[in-house]
């Protein structure tokens, strides 16, 4: 496999659910001088802003979300000490209990790998181009904030 074709299995928007095992094993395999792994998971849960949420829906900016979790990564890699970074973020109907967002950063220490997936996380959430919309019993509601 090519570095390129490596390089964009390791930041993806996609439809489908993925495995944490093979997501953590693409990272793992990058580069033998990983001593530490954080890792975020963001899956579906059935409250939110003290409602029920029966399922949810995710709209991307196609194109540019792939682009600001492409930047993200890129970022992360200059701006921490740290070896390798995933980012994953689902599009689409999800279920409750389903994954739908995946950081994972390896480094040779813990605290840098922490810091940058709080930092990737983070910065996700404030400019990726992705946008959820929740099915309460009081209908569809599109949350509006990133927390």
């Amino acid at each position: 496999m090519s570095v390129e074709l490596e390089a964009s299995m390791l930041v993806r928007v996609q439809q489908e659910n993925f495995s944490i095992d093979e997501e953590l094993e693409r990272v793992r395999s990058r580069s033998r001088r990983i001593g530490g792994i954080a890792m975020f998971l963001g899956t579906a849960r059935d409250r939110s802003k003290g409602r029920d949420v029966s399922s949810m829906s995710f709209d991307h900016y196609e194109g540019m979300a792939q682009k600001k979790l492409k930047e993200i990564r890129e970022q992360a890699l200059r701006d921490f000490d740290i070896l390798e970074a995933l980012v994953l973020h689902r599009y689409g109907p999800i279920e409750i209990g389903e994954n739908i967002v995946l950081i994972i950063v390896g480094a040779e220490h813990r605290a840098d790998a922490f810091q940058a997936c709080q930092w990737c996380i983070d910065e996700l959430k404030k400019i990726t181009p992705i946008w959820k919309m929740e099915t309460t019993p009081e209908g569809d509601v599109w949350v509006e904030e990133h927390p």
